[in-house]
This record gives C-alpha cells, sequence and structure tokens, in this order.
C-alpha cells in the first residue's frame, strides 16, 4: 500500500499528539508537518506537498475551513479531512461546500480517523453517522419543498455512448449504434471527461461500472 503523507492541523499540541499517534501506528499512513492554526497549514502545505490534510475547524488566524477553502483553490490535488469537536450539520455542510472529503468528530477519532484517512485517498466521502442522517433529512426536505432530485451530472445520450465506451466500441461502432456521427461521439466523450473530471476511457470504464452502466 503507497504512503500517505499527512498535514495535520490543530490549536492544541496534546490533540495533534494524540492524533498523530494514531495516524502513524499505521503503516501507510504519516504525518509529515504539524500546524498550530489555519495559516500555518497553508504554508505548510505548500511547502511539504502532502496527500492528504487533517484540519481542525476552530483554530486561529485562519480556521480549519477557510483554510480549506483556499487548499482546495490552490492544490486541487490535496485530499481534505475535517477533525471537529462539533456534531454541527452547518459546519458539515460547509465543510462539503469548501472540497473536504470527510468530517470525523474527535470524540470517536481512533475509531473513525483511519478509516476516514484511506477512504479520502480512494477518492472516496467519509461521514459519520449523523452526518449521514442529516444528508438524507436535507435531501428529504429538498423534495417536500418542490426542489426535488438534483440534476444528473450527465444527459442520456452521454450516458448511452459513456456505457458503449465502457463496453470497448470504438467511436466508428458507437456512432452507427446511435445513428450519430463520429464527430458527435467524440464530443460527447470530451463532454463526459470534462463534467466527471475523469481523464482516459480506462477512468470512464471504472465510472461505469461503480453507477451500474455495466458489469465488472
Amino acid at each position: 500500500m503507497p504512503e500517505t503523507r499527512i498535514l495535520l492541523a490543530d490549536d492544541h499540541a496534546l490533540v495533534r499528539r494524540g492524533v498523530r499517534l494514531i495516524l502513524d501506528s499505521e503503516p501507510d499512513l504519516t504525518v509529515v508537518a504539524e500546524a498550530a492554526d489555519g495559516a500555518e497549514a497553508i504554508e505548510l502545505a505548500a511547502r511539504e506537498r502532502p496527500d492528504l490534510a487533517v484540519l481542525d475547524i476552530a483554530m486561529p488566524r485562519l480556521t480549519g475551513l477557510q483554510a480549506a477553502r483556499e487548499l482546495s483553490r490552490s492544490m486541487p490535488e490535496l485530499r481534505i479531512l475535517i477533525l471537529t469537536m462539533y456534531d454541527n450539520e452547518q459546519y458539515f455542510f460547509e465543510a462539503l461546500k469548501v472540497g473536504a472529503s470527510g468530517y470525523v468528530l474527535k470524540s470517536v477519532a481512533d475509531r473513525d480517523l483511519v478509516a476516514a484517512c484511506r477512504a479520502a485517498m480512494r477518492g472516496e466521502p467519509f461521514l459519520y453517522p449523523g452526518a449521514v442522517n442529516a444528508l438524507v433529512r436535507h435531501y428529504l426536505d429538498r423534495v417536500k419543498d418542490g426542489d426535488g432530485v438534483p440534476p444528473r451530472a450527465i444527459t442520456d445520450r452521454e450516458e448511452e455512448v459513456l456505457k458503449l465506451v465502457a463496453e470497448g466500441h470504438s467511436s466508428k461502432e458507437i456512432a452507427d449504434l446511435l445513428y450519430i456521427s463520429v464527430k458527435t461521439v467524440e464530443r460527447h466523450r470530451a463532454n463526459l471527461l470534462q463534467k466527471l473530471g475523469l481523464r482516459d476511457r480506462l477512468e470512464l470504464t471504472r465510472y461505469a461500472i461503480r453507477v451500474g452502466l455495466i458489469e465488472p
């Protein structure tokens, strides 16, 4: 398993020491830098180029959320986890909005933090049980208020193209199957890569398997 280099930011040295013990005891996780506030976290991230930043919310100078917003903008490849004592829906939704992959409560960090780090590095969100409830409730409230289901990321036609690409068909074969031009197929493929933030056919195929369009 490749090593994940971690930046840890919390204004309490005792908390940092405890969290570091949890992380450094895992063979694939290593804390390479510690910051005492959000501004220092940004400076250290630029210097150390970690894979993952674990940020407390309530810190001097810049909060964890403010630091996360800046880091998401300046280092989009950096994964971010928010570590907090606040079981607070507002903070949770704010954390998602600024680009965090997960939200871990300090009270259960010994149980959840390692799993959250690994999930973040796999590109998966990590949500503690209360956060899952908040998300479901938020969704049900939206439906009740008539906002309905969030819009789909891709169109029906793009989904058809995605499925055929993932099944290994060439652009020419897809064009023939869907009665469209090769140029249109290429345009749909480019749109898919851009919308889904993917790089190539392999990643499109993985995505198609994940959303159930094709069998693995």
